[in-house]
């Protein structure tokens, strides 16, 4: 199918692409790598009456040390994110998570920040995103403001973003020398997770000292597992441990509480094992 008529921006700041938004009204869309938002627009599912595109924002591109944390550009490819050296050593679970996104074409196109604004519940960055308490860095007309990820996500496909607002960065802490995996169930390759579990945890003596759990696809938006890494938290790095810590994983339905504490297990295992 072609898409609806609509009038095509292309913003060379953010805040040009922030005043476009503001001027075009509640209708008009921001596109980055147009992953997610381009198959919706051809089945006109949606219909925009703008589209401003911000793929030429380089200021919106790359990952930077800011200090005890990482700011990773909206526009950074997923590409660029399973290579980034910063990433690999301070944010290896976003590495790990991210070799799973889709497939090499779309992971060439798509985008860190599109992404998380998109908010599939089946998207596989949200979790790891609420597992590691990223922070969202948002322009708008009254300025910059920063939202915490377990904040960001409100519902199916529905962010904290107001309809004249644009996600410029994600702020994520370091978590170097941690341990991480991504156990991800799904039907195919390249199919999004039917559940998938992110998993970091830091261990010091034989014991684990710190441990952070999200869960994917088990609501309208992605879930910390508090109760497991509770559970986790000062005790012996051992199997016992952790088959007993994942249980405490719930998605609220019966066929995925089992797939979520059976993935939580084997994701646990994985990252303490290094």
């Amino acid at each position: 199918m072609i898409p609806a008529e609509f009038k095509y921006l292309f913003p060379s700041t953010v805040d040009e692409a922030v005043r476009m938004l503001a001027e075009e009204g509640e209708d008009a869309k921001v596109i980055a790598g147009g992953q997610s938002l381009v198959p919706v627009l051809r089945m006109r599912l949606a219909a925009p009456t703008a589209l401003i595109d911000i793929g030429g924002l380089t200021e919106l591109t790359g990952v930077r040390d800011d200090g005890d944390s990482l700011l990773i550009g909206a526009m950074t490819t997923h590409y660029e994110v399973q290579r980034d050296h910063l990433i690999h050593d301070h944010a290896l679970l976003l590495k790990l998570v991210t070799d799973t996104v889709a497939d090499p074409q779309i992971r060439h196109r798509g985008t860190f920040g599109g992404s998380l604004c998109h908010a599939d519940p089946a998207g596989d960055l949200l979790a790891p995103a609420l597992a590691l308490d990223a922070v969202m860095i948002i322009a708008g007309p009254g300025g910059r403001r920063e939202v915490p990820a377990s904040e960001f996500f409100v519902d199916y496909f529905t962010t904290a973003l107001a309809p004249d607002e644009i996600l410029i960065d994600v702020r994520v802490p370091k978590f170097t020398g941690w341990g991480a995996h991504y156990e991800k169930l799904n039907r195919v390759a390249q199919a999004w997770s039917i559940v998938a579990v992110a998993a970091a945890v830091q261990v010091s003596g034989g014991a684990i000292s710190a441990a952070r759990v999200g869960l994917t696809n088990v609501g309208s938006g992605p879930l910390r597992a508090f109760e497991v890494e509770a559970a986790l938290v000062g005790q012996p790095a051992s199997a016992e441990v952790i088959s007993e810590a994942a249980l405490r994983a719930s998605a609220g339905d019966g066929y995925k509480d089992n797939l979520a504490r059976v993935l939580t297990g084997r994701a646990l295992t994985a990252a303490v094992a290094g």
